[in-house]
């Protein structure tokens, strides 16, 4: 009798399944490439690293590599990989795989990761090589502090994909058309099906190799089903079904739910400020489309957008305390600093903040030359030019879209002509990191524990540096300085003498608004109540250490 039999036998734990909603289809199956949580939210479920971060203790715990050595001087760390780890298609796992992904992938500049970034200390690369099989040691070329939780990042299978490295055709392997039987993981779920624009259907995977501590096999829930629903209002009508399991709550919805809660079965957990960000920012894109020969950005508005005292005067037409009540009925909190304040060791409370003032943001546009001349209602920049521009979001956020009338209606406050063109989320991110067509954006980003994490925003050459990406120099002083922060802070390996380099981060940030954030939507999850072994934390959310919670037997 196998393991899992007499586990189930005895604990009764395996079976049932988890339906949240999601509101875009993936971009891909690649985490390589990904750019979009659409991608991530399922990717997360097939690959796994070397460590892992406790959600609730937020310690590196081991993983793939069960142990490590470093040297003295910590700049080299030897990993010993786990032998009974096979990919889900029965292949062996081993120190190849790692290579593969570091050499092969990350540090392939024929591919666009954004984990090169993260993994590049002043220009400077790992070297990644195989002792044996299973034992694997990096060398590093100065001190990094969040090296251990950097090898949470997921190993991929260099026996898939190899070919595809070889032919140049890697950033188009594992697209949403490849049939899922080929896509193959370490992780405890396997993608079963994908039904474009339906839903997508993942599967325990039966050779994964994670034990509880009784040494049952996981994971015991058998799948994890995504449906794809057009907006929050239909993934909230279809929690209220039945139909599906956990729903962000929405602070307008607050209200209406709590007192369904013991009625309708289920508990929202409140677990303080989201770690998701929300921001405008404006496109400040010196270069031409090498296509076209033009330039991405009109001059005349890049003009406005890279003055300094153009996106100071929208940071003052910020009202974050409206917004707040009305998007979020109260359920929120005001953005000032780029590391959320659940992060205390390097959280910066003392960054300027933008209190809203219509007037003074007034004035600071007329000083600067913005003026409506001819009294039309429009102001014009000191070269007669009216101030108009073009305004995105995601079309199925409607606290975003909400979000972007109250910004809007401010700016028009002040003589700026503002069109607002909402559009579907990976449409969305398709013009900000790829075709580089847009003028001011209001969208967001995830957030972890680890600032260094967030390197491919920040640093002026990083894929992610949304307003001017991929520089050759910094194009700023302010931003050199922001790229001289990343690669020192890295190196001191005690968070705290690294916090007050991450909290003068911040206070450039806030300084120069290359984005102008908004606000904190509070971290409300409505769950059923059909789930045992329940954790959630600030960091792992609601499903923290998913593998291991299990499903009610009336549930199933």
């Amino acid at each position: 009798m196998s393991l899992r039999a007499v586990a189930a036998e005895d604990t009764n734990k395996y079976g049932g399944q988890l339906v949240y909603a999601t509101s875009s289809d993936p971009r891909s199956f690649n985490p390589v490439v990904a750019k979009e949580t659409s991608t991530t939210a399922i990717t997360g479920y097939l690959f796994e690293g070397l460590t892992r971060t406790n959600g609730e203790t937020l310690k590196v715990e081991p993983n793939l590599a069960y142990k490590w050595d470093v040297s003295v001087d910590g700049l080299s760390w030897t990993f010993y990989i786990r032998k009974d780890i096979v990919w889900s298609d029965g292949a062996p796992f081993t120190a190849d795989d790692v290579l593969f992904t570091f050499n092969d992938l990350i540090y392939n500049k024929d591919i666009p990761s954004s984990s090169r970034d993260i993994f590049t200390i002043d220009g400077k690369e790992f070297i990644v090589k195989k002792i044996d099989d299973y034992t694997v040691r990096f060398d590093l070329p100065m001190k990094f502090a969040p090296f251990l939780r950097s090898m949470g990042t997921g190993i991929m299978p260099k026996h898939k994909l190899h070919e595809s490295v070889k032919n140049n055709t890697f950033n188009f392997t594992w697209g949403i058309d490849t049939p899922v039987s080929e896509i193959v993981g370490t992780g405890p779920y396997l993608i079963d099906l994908y039904q474009p624009g339906q839903r997508i259907v993942m599967k325990a995977n039966p050779l994964y190799w994670r034990k509880s501590e009784q040494g049952e096999k996981l994971p015991f829930i058998e799948k994890i089903i995504y449906l794809v629903v057009q907006s929050p209002d239909i993934a909230l009508l279809k929690f209220l079904e039945g139909e599906v399991d956990s729903v962000g709550v929405r602070g307008t919805d607050y209200a209406i739910l709590k007192p369904m809660e013991e009625k309708r079965n289920f508990k929202i957990y409140d677990m303080g400020p989201g770690l998701s960000s929300n921001f405008i920012v404006f496109n400040l894109n010196t270069r031409k489309n090498p296509k076209t020969g033009k330039p991405f950005v009109d001059p005349i508005k890049l003009s406005w957008f890279q003055n300094k005292e153009f996106r100071r005067a929208v940071a003052h037409a910020i009202d974050k305390k409206r917004i707040i009540e009305i998007t979020m009925n109260g359920l929120g909190y005001p953005q000032n600093a780029a590391v959320n304040p659940t992060v205390e060791v390097f959280h910066n409370p003392d960054v300027i903040k933008y209190e809203y003032d219509l007037d003074k943001a007034r004035r600071i546009l007329a000083k600067a030359g913005f003026l409506d001349r001819n009294a039309d209602g429009v102001i014009e920049d000191k070269n007669g030019n009216k101030v108009e521009f073009n305004l995105f979001t995601n079309a199925n956020s409607q606290e975003r879209i909400q979000m972007a009338a109250i910004i809007r209606h401010d700016l028009e406050q002040l003589g700026m002509k503002v069109n607002f063109l909402p559009l579907e989320f990976n449409n969305l991110v398709s013009k900000l990191v790829g075709a580089y067509d847009w003028d001011a954006m209001i969208i967001g980003l995830t957030g972890g524990i680890e600032p260094h994490f967030g390197k491919n925003v920040w640093v002026s050459d990083g894929q992610l540096h949304f307003w001017n990406p991929g520089q050759e120099s910094p194009q700023t002083e302010w931003e050199k300085s922001i790229d001289e922060i990343f690669t020192e802070a890295v190196q001191i390996l005690d968070d705290r003498d690294r916090a007050p380099y991450y909290r003068r981060w911040q206070a450039i940030v806030a300084e120069e608004l290359p984005l102008i954030y908004t606000v904190f939507n509070a971290n409300l999850v409505a769950v059923r109540n059909k789930f045992e072994n329940l954790n959630p934390t600030i960091h792992g959310g609601v499903f923290n250490e998913l593998e291991q919670i299990y499903i009610k037997q009336q549930y199933r």
